[in-house]
């Protein structure tokens, strides 16, 4: 069986290879072929998933060493997998939805003429995230890690005639690339350490190195999982990533790039263990985002830019759960599985609505949708109460094991991360409430499709012509079919986990699972999240199911203004760091002019100088010459009689 880890690679990197370089006679087929060669990546799988589970609970991790990529003396990097629970976990989430993703762009790109690069380029997304997870060290980790980076920038970035398109995969790539700094100077600090950048012999030879060493390691791997995860403080690209097509938001968002920084610190659990203070900023960091993107999505009217901020708040919820060490890390792994299914659905279902309302985003501009588009709402709607957390519903088993682990932390600590917990349900449940009752409730607030405009990249879609009012219709089946399946691990996924504590059984091996002790019973925190989600979903109901939804937003409060803002991100990075690097770089010129240019010219000047004295010496007379040799010897001679009459 270790032979076919290196296909689930290969299947989703040849499509890539072959819908890339083929040229346009693949445009008629190349959708077709990309789905498939993704959907074998699942089933391959799947193959090998039903294999480990015939195999002991320490006898499932498999290896395969393809061959040696760096071998030089003193240095060994090779192409090798590891494919245990907690990468198996990453495959079949990243196959199965990004498959179903693949299925549903088929009738979502259906018009694109470039829609043959777009399956090229969602199958080398698929294939640089499963070498990610599949690496057997941390080099073949960063490479995957980097594919996954230019793939998104491909992707955001696809229809690039868009200025908004162009530069929000402009500023995707280069916030990213601040976090990839932080893993290739970890890695660096690895091999000078260990000597090594293998999975096992690091973890190993924890105990050999010093605290701080440990804690320098730990928070530039967080460093980096704050980048692909679009956590505080490089969160700012994600709400921009909306600018590409919709199946790239669900594919982002749900199986693929901010799943990265959950899975790089929970792979690298042994290292955070012996790294407390690392541990804490990784708890302090979740917390922060959880609230942040919570704050963020309350405020959008963009329905995409509003699932934005709850993508972030949700893994927010899962940073802070793998900060809390062993009693933590199969929880923030658990909620990101069932995450996958509900915000893939979420996202997909945004597309359906934006596929029936020529291509408005504007939530404002929505309303009484459910009429008209039954088994979106419906799916949408099973996936809005599995994030909120009702009961009974995936998000209720996952997102509560995080509030229990957090209340199990225990002192002042564990009360207080607790109450973020707490607070984040709720201010979830608001915003998520008010996207479905703006979406799909309340009366018809449609307007006529625009115009296009260079000036607000506004284009109207090939269905429309501008000035035609909208005629929502329930999408074509290669676009509900998958938003069905996904409802259904939406509802079923965090129950069938949680049956018999399967899922924590199933990753203990990997993440040595230990059990919390909160300071109240799970009945009671159960109890309290419940009573706090309806107390959030209430609020949003008074303020948008009672009353008429204004076309134009509010101008609402000082709050309000600074969410729609991102609460101030862009501000803050554009003061700090924009105009910080550009007082340092004209600091920089100043010096480099001033003192290193000086010294440099200052140098050659006088040389220059004493070269062109030194030449009116030499002047080709030998009259000149004679008296110069004349007065060297008189000096000589005067020299001599001193010394001796010294």
């Amino acid at each position: 069986m270790e032979n076919l880890i290196a296909l689930l690679v290969a299947a989703p990197l040849l499509g890539a290879a072959v819908l890339l370089c083929g040229g346009r006679r693949l445009d008629r087929y190349g959708h077709l072929l990309g789905t498939v060669l993704a959907a074998a990546s699942f089933v391959i799988g799947a193959v090998l998933f039903f294999d480990m589970l015939g195999r002991g609970a320490e006898e499932r991790a498999l290896y395969q060493t393809l061959f040696a990529w760096v071998p030089v003396e003193g240095f060994q990097a090779n192409i090798a997998f590891q494919l245990d629970q907690l990468s198996m976990t990453f495959v079949l989430l990243i196959s199965g939805v990004g498959t179903l993703i693949h299925v549903y762009s088929i009738g979502y790109m259906e018009h694109d003429e470039r829609r043959r690069r777009f399956f090229g380029y969602l199958n080398l997304f698929l294939a640089a995230m499963l070498l990610l997870v599949l690496a057997d060290n941390y080099l073949l980790l960063y490479f995957g890690w980097e594919g996954v980076g230019l793939a998104s920038y491909l992707l955001i970035g696809f229809w690039q005639h868009k200025p908004s398109a162009a530069t929000a995969a402009k500023k995707a790539f280069l916030v990213n690339r601040v976090g990839d700094i932080g893993l290739s100077i970890a890695i660096m600090l690895m091999f000078t350490t260990f000597g090594t950048f293998t999975f096992g012999p690091v973890f190993q030879e924890l105990d050999g190195a010093g605290e701080g060493t440990l804690n320098a390691i730990a928070l530039m791997l967080l460093l980096a999982a704050c980048g692909k995860s679009a956590q505080v403080p490089l969160q700012s690209w994600l709400g921009d990533a909306m600018e590409g097509p919709t199946p790239v938001s669900a594919l982002i968002h749900a199986a693929t790039m901010v799943t990265a920084g959950v899975y790089l610190i929970t792979r690298s659990g042994a290292i955070f263990n012996a790294a407390p203070d690392a541990q804490l900023v990784v708890v302090v960091v979740g917390a922060v985002t959880l609230l942040f993107g919570a704050i963020v999505g309350c405020a959008k009217d963009d329905i995409k830019k509003a699932l934005a901020g709850s993508t972030m708040s949700q893994i927010g919820y899962m940073v802070l759960a793998a900060g809390l060490g062993p009693i933590g890390y199969v929880f923030a792994i658990m909620h990101l599985v069932t995450h996958g299914f509900f915000k893939a659905g979420l996202f997909l279902g945004a597309g359906s609505v934006m596929h029936a309302m020529n291509d408005e985003v504007d939530m404002r501009k929505y309303g009484g949708l459910r009429k008209y588009m039954p088994v979106t709402f419906v799916t949408f709607g099973l996936g809005y109460l599995a994030i909120i957390g009702f009961p009974g519903l995936s998000g209720f088993w996952s997102k509560d094991k995080i509030i229990e682990a957090a209340f199990a932390k225990g002192g002042a600590e564990g009360w207080i991360l607790g109450a973020v917990t707490l607070l984040g349900a709720g201010i979830t449940a608001y915003y998520m409430t008010r996207v479905m009752l703006m979406t799909f409730f309340g009366e018809k607030r449609w307007q006529p499709a625009p115009a296009a405009d260079a000036a607000t990249d506004v284009e109207p879609s090939a269905d429309h012509h501008p000035g035609e009012l909208p005629h929502p219709h329930e999408s074509p089946k290669s676009m509900t079919v998958p938003m069905i399946v996904l409802a259904f691990g939406s509802v079923f996924a965090g129950a069938l986990f949680s049956f018999n504590s399967s899922f924590v059984h199933w990753l203990e091996p990997v993440t040595r699972f230990e059990h919390g002790h909160p300071p109240v019973g799970a009945a009671v925190i159960t109890t309290a999240t419940v009573v706090v989600l309806l107390i959030g979903a209430g609020i949003a109901y008074a303020q948008y199911g009672r009353k008429p939804v204004p076309v134009t937003a509010p101008r609402g409060s000082l709050l309000t203004r600074a969410a729609r803002r991102d609460l101030l991100q862009d501000d803050f990075n554009h003061v700090v760091l924009v105009r910080g690097g550009e007082h340092l770089t004209r600091s920089l010129v100043y010096l480099d002019h001033s003192l290193v240019d000086g010294v440099v010219n200052g140098t050659a000047a006088s040389v220059g100088g004493l070269s062109g004295r030194l030449r009116k010496l030499q002047n080709g007379f030998a009259r000149s010459y004679a008296l110069s040799m004349f007065g060297g010897t008189a000096v000589l001679i005067a020299a001599t009689l001193l010394m001796r009459g010294v």
